[in-house]
């Protein structure tokens, strides 16, 4: 029979899992299936690129992180009723995006998108807080791992099931209102069981900030974002078209392309000037515990160096990924149903077995080598899709999955696999486990527990810079470089990366130390 610290172990576990869950089911619906629901409905490549966009809240949650780190909820205890409370919002907002469809009102459906993606970043700063605060140093690896397959499951799901119900020949008859809608009901349940099951994290003695400061910080920054919101939307695209427009009538592109280039630059030069703005509204409104944290992460040596290497370790992943469903269904051809059991459900399965098989061999490897091993194979699975985009379909034997009827999912014919699209689907969702579990472990090495969530929130943000930003660029980019090019691009892109891992070397090192919880790094290796 398991002793009682295993028992506490094996829970702890296993509500990392769960709130893995949560915070995967979102994302996709924001991501991925959105992508196809707006694919389906009719609307252009670049529009689709630039709805990425709404990824935005996932860059910025740092910002209001800090009254997550000081204001708890009452009942609930320290973490769980910021949890149960961003849950609730998400199934309520899921319902509301069901009845908008793009097609009747594109400019609603982005609206409640981003505000889908500002409570699933809201709850994403406090799973990861949560997570962080819960599992002590030798649970981490094995912690990140389970993360990702609850966060991956969610994604079998809601990225993944949801295509092949939604496959007008293979699938129930749903359609993507309707897979929203399921998903309001499976976030509502996510909200119960955060309520009932997780374990209570204890109070800490840490003195906090005045509340008032904090909240007229929060209200500042609030104010200085939209005024630099405002003044980008008056006069970002003037300054933009003034700046770029000269260099991109000579070139030959579209009329559409070129004015799509000069919305990216307009979108750079607003945050270029927003987030410095932020930042001072920040400092004069004594947005205490936003300048604690931020001010604790910065004390440590080689602190930018990290923020700049995390930004840039997925980015050649993010790259390949954020136009991935487009480039499948459409250039590719492959049936909404393929995509969905390949891409979708094998593949986030695979992606699962990568990142259990990361979380192992980190025992082994250590932090450095992991980071290091499991970067280099993420970047080469970005050539499977160059070769994919090269070669077509059919080049490699495929097979035919035979139909079923699970109750919850069925396949009304049997549908055929690619084996070219299997080959590098494995590939690449298994080298992107691992590359995930180390890089979350990586994340949770950083922080200092007074303020996890402020600093997680930042860390996370960095990674996210990729997943977001990226994805106007790549839109455009495809459309004017073609496929082929734009994966040798997303190599390329994971190169610095690795460059900069091996310069810090020894302070990656340092992290996998029993005291570096509580010492600074040291200095980057030079």
């Amino acid at each position: 029979m398991p002793s009682l610290p295993r028992l506490t172990a094996l829970h702890r576990l296993a509500a990392v899992t769960l709130l893995g869950f949560a915070s995967g089911l979102p994302l996709a619906l924001t991501g991925q299936a959105m992508q196809a629901w707006l694919t389906v409905d009719g609307i252009d490549l670049a529009t689709i690129g630039f709805l990425s966009l709404v990824g935005l809240p996932y860059t910025f949650k740092f910002l209001w992180a800090p009254l997550m780190d000081r204001f708890e909820l009452p009942w609930l205890g320290r973490r769980r009723g910021w949890l149960v409370l961003t849950q609730l919002a998400l199934a309520g907002v899921l319902l509301a995006l069901a009845e908008s469809p793009p097609k009747e009102s594109i400019r609603v459906f982005a609206l409640l998108a981003v505000l889908l993606a500002f409570v699933s970043a809201s709850q994403d700063v406090v799973v990861d807080a949560y997570r962080t605060d819960l599992l002590p140093a030798p649970e981490r690896g094995m912690g990140a791992s389970l993360n990702v397959m609850g966060y991956r499951l969610a994604m079998i799901l809601s990225g993944g099931i949801a295509f092949i119900w939604t496959d007008p020949n293979q699938g129930g008859g749903w359609d993507w209102p309707a897979v929203y809608r399921f998903m309001a009901l499976v976030m509502a349940g996510a909200a119960v069981l955060s309520a009932l099951i997780l374990p209570r994290l204890p109070s800490l003695d840490a003195p906090k900030s005045q509340a008032g400061h904090d909240l007229r910080g929060f209200a500042a920054v609030l104010v200085a974002v939209a005024a630099g919101v405002w003044l980008t939307d008056r006069f970002g695209g003037a300054i933009a078209g003034a700046t770029l427009g000269p260099l991109l009538e000579g070139g030959g592109l579209p009329a559409a392309l070129q004015k799509r280039w000069v919305d990216l630059a307009a979108l750079l030069l607003g945050i270029a000037f927003t987030l410095p703005l932020a930042a001072w509204a920040a400092r004069k409104a004594r947005f205490d515990t936003l300048l604690g944290g931020l001010n604790s992460y910065f004390s440590q040596r080689g602190a930018a160096a990290f923020l700049l290497f995390i930004v840039l370790y997925k980015l050649g992943d993010a790259f390949a990924g954020s136009l991935m469903t487009a480039f499948l269904l459409k250039s590719m051809a492959y049936t909404s149903a393929e995509v969905g059991v390949v891409n979708k459900v094998l593949g986030l399965w695979m992606t699962i077995g990568g990142a259990l098989l990361g979380g192992a061999l980190m025992l082994k490897l250590g932090l450095w080598r992991s980071l290091m091993f499991f970067g280099v194979l993420q970047m080469l699975s970005n050539l499977g899709f160059w070769w994919l985009a090269v070669s077509g379909k059919g080049v490699l034997p495929g097979a035919v999955l035979p139909a079923f009827d699970w109750g919850f999912v069925q396949l009304a014919n049997p549908t055929p696999v690619d084996g070219g699209l299997l080959m590098v689907v494995a590939f690449e969702n298994i080298s992107g486990g691992m590359g995930t579990a180390a890089f979350v472990a990586f994340l949770m090495s950083l922080c200092n527990q007074r303020f996890t969530a402020t600093q997680y929130a930042l860390l996370s943000a960095f990674a996210s810079v990729g997943r977001v930003w990226v994805g106007p660029l790549a839109g455009v980019l495809a459309q004017s470089i073609g496929w082929p090019t734009f994966f040798i691009i997303s190599t390329v892109l994971a190169v610095p990366a690795l460059l900069m891992l091996w310069w810090l070397r020894d302070s990656v090192r340092a992290l996998d130390a029993p005291a570096a919880e509580a010492a600074p790094a040291p200095t980057p290796a030079a």
